[in-house]
């Protein structure tokens, strides 16, 4: 199955190069490319891709009011958003996330990364590692969230185990780490993952990060700010 992908950014030749390294690949194919956030929502719709590379800063309509728009609607559900970034710390990065993006990468990653990043996003898996990322976004998510909330009674909802398991994801544990730790198999935790997302209605595995870390459920490792 090809990989459908949309680029969003305001720096024609970043998407024009972009664009030669994703159709140099046999498993995906760009649909559009938009200048701004504004045509990005617009395309998106127009498009409906599997997943949407979007600058954070742009003009006009920024990624993440982008990302916001594209999460929110119904008919683009199938349709994942990795954001990419020059600012590692940006805090829009975790404004991104909790809008509904399903990860982050720098722009000065690999085309191996950005290939490799485009494919666990389109397979509905979120891209919150290695490390340095994952505590990134530990950090910024672990700020309060006074806008919109989420409430730990959201969590009532799923059994002990699904949140035993949602709590080892969102510290970035792999199917495979979750299953050693708590002797079950991979297929398994898989599972109760997807049941987890399905009752909190989250769009992939980023989204159930976002929901453990905003409702409380999981706080940052020691030694981070808040």
């Amino acid at each position: 199955m090809t990989i459908r992908v949309l680029l969003a950014d305001d720096q024609a030749l970043l998407r024009a190069t972009f664009r030669i390294l994703i159709e140099s690949v046999e498993d995906m194919t760009v649909v559009a490319e938009a200048a701004d956030g504004r045509e990005a929502v617009e395309l998106a719709g127009a498009h409906r891709p599997d997943v949407v590379i979007m600058d954070i800063r742009m003009p006009d309509v920024d990624g993440v009011a982008a990302t916001t728009a594209i999460c929110a609607r119904p008919e683009l559900s199938g349709t994942r958003v990795l954001v990419l970034t020059t600012f590692e710390d940006d805090r829009n990065v975790a404004r991104a996330l909790r809008a509904g993006a399903s990860g982050f990468l720098g722009k000065g990653v690999s085309p191996e990364v950005l290939l490799s990043g485009i494919r666990t996003v389109a397979a509905g898996d979120a891209l919150l590692s290695p490390g340095a990322t994952r505590a990134l976004i530990t950090r910024f998510l672990a700020v309060p969230d006074t806008d919109d909330p989420v409430l730990p009674e959201v969590l009532k909802v799923l059994t002990d185990r699904e949140r035993e398991v949602m709590a080892l994801a969102a510290h970035g544990r792999s199917n495979a780490e979750i299953a050693a730790e708590l002797v079950l198999s991979p297929l398994t935790v898989r599972s109760h993952i997807q049941r987890a997302m399905t009752k909190l209605d989250a769009r992939d595995r980023a989204q159930l990060v976002v929901i453990a870390y905003r409702s409380g459920l999981v706080k940052p490792p020691a030694g981070h700010d808040g």
